[in-house]
């Protein structure tokens, strides 16, 4: 019988794709998903459990059921403007659905873990680019949830044996190159596909939220990293946790090392779509540091990951065709 992996949120966006690549590496993906923001067509490689990950029993009655010995934990509110505007959901949802998920881990005797976690924990960093020793200073609820969750699992590490990877990453782009999957958010606020968006006619125009922030055009500076690269991470993650001894605890950043502006992936889209961006200034949004760059070595040291797709064109290429956009000659987008 394959290894069971539990995957929550897994009919997300990040969690499906990493669900296809586990498959892949021969791991059966068991996703617990309430569905909230997740899609059940996603799920294609493994058995769904609607239910919240708030809910201990149904958590560890899923434990259970599929003899899972690894939990891989996607399930959370992410939207930096959003755990502004109401903190109250983001704890809820970030933080209590980690008290329920690890308390069905000790209830079944599960103990390793690995856990999506995010730049945003980090804050304005004092220097660039930002190495997992980077103070972590969260400047928005939705980066201190994350870095709550983060302390959780190094205080039951110490305590209770969990072993675990807590993955930072930066900004998750593009799609399944192979077009099985694509992104789908309602509300959508990402940065790329609403510049496809806009550029497919589907909304008038792409707000650009700041102009006038210390980077060189005025506009925030993003590192991006294609979602299949996070996937192939987690896969990593994985294989790291299983030859792991009890309460090992590794952090690492996942990023490409490379920054985009919000004007240069406009630019980006349009290049390789060959339609026009239209977009207008906007004020800044509140929680939003002017530049996020990683340093992604320790990634490469401790898991033997490093990027497959680090161009932002390619990333771009893998969106477009989920918006209804065909690519221009993108022979020149291939992997390294």
């Amino acid at each position: 019988m394959k290894p069971g992996v539990l995957v929550t949120g897994g009919a997300g966006f990040i969690g499906a794709h990493a669900c296809k690549w586990l498959a892949e590496a021969g791991v059966r993906p068991i996703v617990l998903d309430n569905l909230s923001t997740g899609h059940a067509d996603a799920v294609k490689w493994g058995p769904l459990v609607r239910a919240d990950v708030r809910d201990r029993d149904a958590v560890a009655k899923a434990l259970r059921d599929h003899r899972v010995q690894t939990v891989m934990h996607f399930a959370a509110s992410a939207y930096v403007g959003q755990s502004m505007q109401d903190p109250a959901l983001y704890y809820d949802n970030n933080v209590a659905g980690m008290i329920g998920l690890l308390a069905a881990c000790r209830d079944t005797g599960v103990r390793q873990v690995v856990l999506s976690s995010s730049c945003a924990t980090y804050g304005t960093p004092d220097h660039l680019p930002i190495t997992e020793n980077t103070p972590q200073r969260p400047i928005n609820p939705y980066g201190w949830t994350k870095l709550i969750c983060e302390q959780m699992l190094a205080d039951h590490a110490r305590a209770y044996g969990v072993s675990y990877v807590a993955l930072r990453y930066f900004n998750a782009a593009g799609a399944d190159p192979d077009g099985m999957l694509r992104e789908r958010h309602d509300p959508e606020t990402h940065l790329i596909p609403l510049a496809l968006m806009a550029a497919a006619g589907q909304i008038e125009r792409l707000d650009v939220m700041g102009g006038d922030y210390d980077t060189p055009d005025g506009t925030c500076i993003r590192d991006y990293i294609h979602v299949a690269d996070l996937a192939a991470a987690h896969v990593a993650a994985w294989r790291h946790v299983q030859a792991s001894g009890p309460g090992a605890a590794l952090s690492v950043n996942l990023g490409t090392g490379q920054g985009a502006s919000v004007l240069e992936v406009i630019e980006t889209v349009q290049k390789v779509t060959g339609r026009r961006v239209p977009y207008v200034m906007r004020d800044r949004r509140p929680g939003d540091p002017a530049i996020l760059l990683a340093d992604a070595s320790k990634a490469q040291q401790s898991l033997g990951f490093a990027p497959k797709w680090p161009n932002l064109a390619a990333m771009v290429r893998d969106a477009a065709p989920g918006f209804g956009l065909e690519v221009r000659d993108a022979k020149h987008l291939q992997r390294t």
